[in-house]
């Protein structure tokens, strides 16, 4: 690595002479902001239930076994809500990776053509209320809004608690307060994604006769203890959001056995099969442009679907905002939803497909910050990409994006992840990155929380362990922290070498920016910032507090 003697001091200022100054009063390096005061009752009564997001998901939760998930509570729950589940139609999705994408790109589509939309995903970024959006625009509800609906709601709420003897959780509560405000709110048809799995999860308290379609994007070994141990496992789990005779569109693509579980469940369902990834169906990335100074990537996209269905589209040059062939694919799989919609009546012209898919946009998946944001960060000029990756599948993707939108340039990785993903993993497919220069790990709180962090130093090791996988220098920071100390006795060479570091989250993306800035001499190459929602969302607060 060349001027690794710069680079060393310049790690040595910043990140252990100064990084308590860079930085406010946290353990990670920003505050972050406490949702908005009128939401102080509703936090309130959902913080004193229990909160798997935080404490992390049983064993066996999520299969449909005696360990599972009680979706009987759930259903008594919605009961005594009138079950509000029942007076929209719904797209269910399940899936891996994908899902909240895919339900963007629908939701967008049918916003496009005029109709009033529920929208419930999770987890969210900045505020809860990200996970409900309602009507034609597709923004956030209200925290008066939503303040008001919990507060007209608590009694029955409460005697739900209280009927099942405190079991009800976070999730299962607030899924039912957003079917609730859909069924209020005189929306025509809702996109709901499954939190956990599918079979057992809270949301799949929807009955066939309300449900529209399914949708399963993807299939991967994300909490594979509380889905059953196994890929197939997964796949069984995911496959109970299928409905009786009603479609199944599958994303993908799938391996042999995995696609045999899915299609195996639709057919005894007698569920006809769209699947976004056949062969007859073609899309292509062709390159990059700006749109309002918004970088977006030029996508064609040509379906061809005849079996069960006769359903066709061809939407040449489409500008999508969302990076990555993986949200290519996951725009095809919206399309093909799209087309099945039509099928059931629902009027949606190649022209609102078109404006959906292009204007749908996710906060932290491969979000490039503004220039005054940077600046706000301390590094100014400086390239910043956000990316909620979190599995060794989304860390692919992400490699694969940054490979396409920034083939030249250098690259520095600032990661936090919480201690229930595969971080070896993680490491391995981001280290397929071509110029990569540093890797700083640090810590956030993990939906609010410590109990589920992974230590910086804990993760520093898994990418030691990467790094001497791919045989590929390791210069740590913590070793080489004397200036007389000679690199070739910490086991430094002139070949390919990589920074490796722990620290405040703030501290490392200044130094990330020092470290690109004295490589080139000048103010280029990109500050990767993933590994989980949870690190995206600290930067973000910080950005808007």
């Amino acid at each position: 690595m060349k001027n690794i003697s710069i680079l060393r001091r310049s790690f040595q200022r910043s990140m252990f002479s100064s990084a308590a100054g860079l930085v406010q009063n946290t353990r990670h390096g920003f505050s972050t902001l406490r949702e908005e005061p009128e939401l102080d009752e509703l936090m309130e009564f959902l913080n004193n239930l229990k909160n798997f997001e935080k404490s992390g998901v049983p064993i066996g939760a999520g299969t449909d076994s005696e360990y599972g998930f009680d979706l009987g509570r759930m259903s008594r729950l919605v009961g005594l809500l009138g079950n509000p589940q029942s007076r929209f139609k719904t797209v269910h999705i399940a899936g891996t990776k994908g899902k909240g994408s895919t339900a963007a790109f629908l939701s967008s589509i049918l916003r496009a053509e005029g109709y009033s939309v529920g929208c419930y995903t999770s987890p969210h970024i900045q505020t809860i209320r990200e996970r409900i959006t309602l009507g034609r625009w597709g923004e956030p509800i209200s925290a008066k809004a939503l303040n008001h609906h919990f507060k007209r709601r608590r009694e029955v709420l409460e005697r739900a608690v209280k009927l099942e003897n405190g079991c009800l959780s976070h999730f299962e509560v607030f899924t039912a307060i957003a079917f609730s405000l859909f069924a209020e709110g005189n929306t025509e048809i809702a996109v709901v994604e499954a939190g956990l799995g599918g079979a057992r999860d809270a949301t799949n308290v929807i009955s066939g006769s309300d449900l529209a379609l399914s949708i399963i994007t993807t299939v991967g070994e994300e909490h594979l203890e509380a889905l059953g141990g196994s890929l197939e496992s997964i796949a069984v789990a995911k496959s109970g959001i299928v409905k009786h005779g009603r479609p199944l569109v599958l994303g993908g693509p799938f391996i042999p056995s995995i696609e045999c579980i899915l299609r195996g469940k639709a057919f005894s369902m007698s569920s006809p099969v769209v699947s976004a990834s056949d062969p007859g169906n073609r899309s292509a990335l062709r390159g990059f442009c700006d749109v309002s100074s918004i970088p977006r990537q030029l996508c064609d996209i040509v379906l061809q679907i005849v079996k069960d269905f006769d359903l066709s589209i061809e939407l040449l040059g489409v500008k999508l905002r969302m990076l990555g062939a993986h949200q290519l694919q996951n725009a095809v799989t919206a399309t093909c939803a799209a087309l099945c919609l039509n099928k059931q009546g629902w009027s949606l012209s190649s022209g609102s497909i078109r404006a959906g898919l292009e204007s749908a946009f996710l906060q932290g998946r491969s979000q490039i910050l503004s220039s005054e944001e940077a600046n706000l960060l301390g590094v100014p000029g400086a390239t910043i990409l956000l990316d909620g990756a979190h599995t060794k599948e989304s860390a692919r993707a992400l490699a694969n994006t940054l490979q396409m939108t920034f083939p030249k340039a250098k690259m520095v990785v600032v990661v936090a992840m919480a201690n229930d993903k595969d971080h070896l993993g993680f490491a391995r497919e981001l280290l397929s990155v071509g110029d990569l220069d540093a890797v700083f790990s640090t810590e956030v709180d993990i939906a609010g929380a410590k109990s589920r962090m992974t230590s910086a130093s804990l993760l520093k090791c898994a990418w030691v362990n990467a790094l001497r996988e791919l045989d590929i220098k390791v210069l740590d920071l913590k070793v080489a922290d004397s200036e007389d100390q000679s690199l070739q006795a910490a086991g430094i060479s002139e070949s390919r070498s990589i920074l490796l570091a722990e620290g405040s989250l703030l501290a490392c993306m200044r130094t990330g920016f020092k470290i690109l800035s004295e490589r080139t001499g000048e103010q280029s190459g990109i500050i990767v910032v993933t590994g989980s929602l949870h690190i995206v969302s600290a930067i973000l607060d910080y950005l808007h507090s």
